[in-house]
Parts: structure tokens; C-alpha cells; sequence
């Protein structure tokens, strides 16, 4: 299954912070809220053309919450943000792209300096 045809079937909190996907293709996606903020597809935070992040983390709250989550016909879902933007629509087969868990980022954890990981699902 591509990323194009893939859809969230199911949402839920699965630790404070860290929003879990269901997805049609029977993965379960980890998000982290600030990630997603930090990562907003919208033409204000990341370059239209090179895809390149204009948000620096500096210019996000450290304390980002997600007030609400809308759907965008069958493609999309639009994230409302505690420090008031929302015009980011987040396509299904990016979010799906954005995953955080241990099988999508296997080096995350390597990076970052961590000697032991933990699963969230």
C-alpha cells in the first residue's frame, strides 16, 4: 500500500505529549506533538519549494498543545495549535512519512545519545 492511499482508522493519546495513528496499513504511528509543530507542512513554516524548515525551535512554546484535530476532505487533517496557528494541513501520506516510532526512526534513539529505548505501543 502506498502512502497516497493510506488513512488514519484510529487516534488516541498515548503518553502526554505523544499522539498515536492507527493507520489503515495496520501500522501505529508515534507522534510527538512538538514534532508536529515543529514540523508544520504550511507554506509559513517550511519552504514551498525546497521543503526546507523556516520554523526554528526557538520560535515554538516548549509547552505546545493540541487543541484540536480537523478533518480535510479524505486527504488531510488540520492541526489547531495552542499558540494560535492552524493553517497547516497535514496530507496522510506526510503524516504517515512523519512517524517517530522505533521502526520508522530506528536511529533516533543511537543519535540522540541514548543507550536504551523504550516502545510506546
Amino acid at each position: 500500500m502506498d502512502t497516497e492511499t493510506i488513512q488514519p482508522e484510529d487516534m488516541k493519546w498515548l503518553e502526554k505529549g505523544v499522539f498515536g495513528i492507527a493507520w489503515s496499513d495496520g501500522h501505529q504511528g508515534v507522534y510527538p506533538i512538538r514534532y508536529l509543530r515543529l514540523h508544520c507542512p504550511c507554506a509559513a513554516c517550511t519552504d514551498e519549494w525546497t521543503g526546507e524548515l523556516k520554523l526554528k525551535p526557538d520560535d515554538v512554546p516548549m509547552l505546545i498543545m493540541l487543541k484540536d484535530i480537523q478533518p480535510v476532505g479524505h486527504y488531510a487533517l488540520r492541526l489547531i495549535w495552542s499558540d494560535g496557528h492552524d493553517t497547516g494541513l497535514y496530507a496522510f501520506g506526510k503524516l504517515r512519512q512523519m512517524c517517530q516510532c522505533e521502526v520508522c526512526q530506528p536511529n533516533k534513539d543511537q543519535a540522540a545519545g541514548k543507550k536504551t529505548s523504550r516502545r510506546l505501543l
